[in-house]
């Protein structure tokens, strides 16, 4: 970071935002931006993202749909504990079925179709 700390460094000297940009052929707002960052902050290092972590790494997502894709008849628990034996995914089933739910998979029952009889298939010919 040679650059925030030469553009502190500048700023400290009581230069400008502008003068300082164009000292070290950066754009203002570049300038603007890890001055205020040093201010707020008190260091220009990258900071952790905000918000909770994903459960689910791209990696377990794809496992997961494999395994749906292969069976579509397993109940959530079943593919909970394929999953944990697989890649040591630890995930319940509330969230399994959510994960599920936001790839397109949705546990519906089929229509239920009445049977044709000899006598109804006649009359449909």
């Amino acid at each position: 970071m040679q650059t925030a700390s030469t553009n502190i460094g500048e700023r400290l000297c009581n230069k400008s935002i502008r003068a300082i940009s164009w000292l070290l052929n950066i754009p203002r707002s570049t300038v603007s931006g890890i001055m205020t960052k040093w201010k707020q902050l008190g260091t220009t290092a990258t900071q952790p993202p905000s918000g909770r972590p994903r459960h689910m790494t791209g990696r377990g997502q794809r496992m997961l749909n494999c395994t749906v894709r292969r069976s579509h008849q397993l109940s959530a628990e079943s593919v909970a504990k394929d999953l944990q034996t697989s890649c040591g995914l630890q995930i319940g089933t509330t969230m399994l079925c959510r994960e599920l739910h936001g790839m397109g998979f949705h546990g519906q029952a089929a229509a239920s179709k009445p049977s044709i009889t000899k006598c109804n298939a006649k009359r449909r010919i």
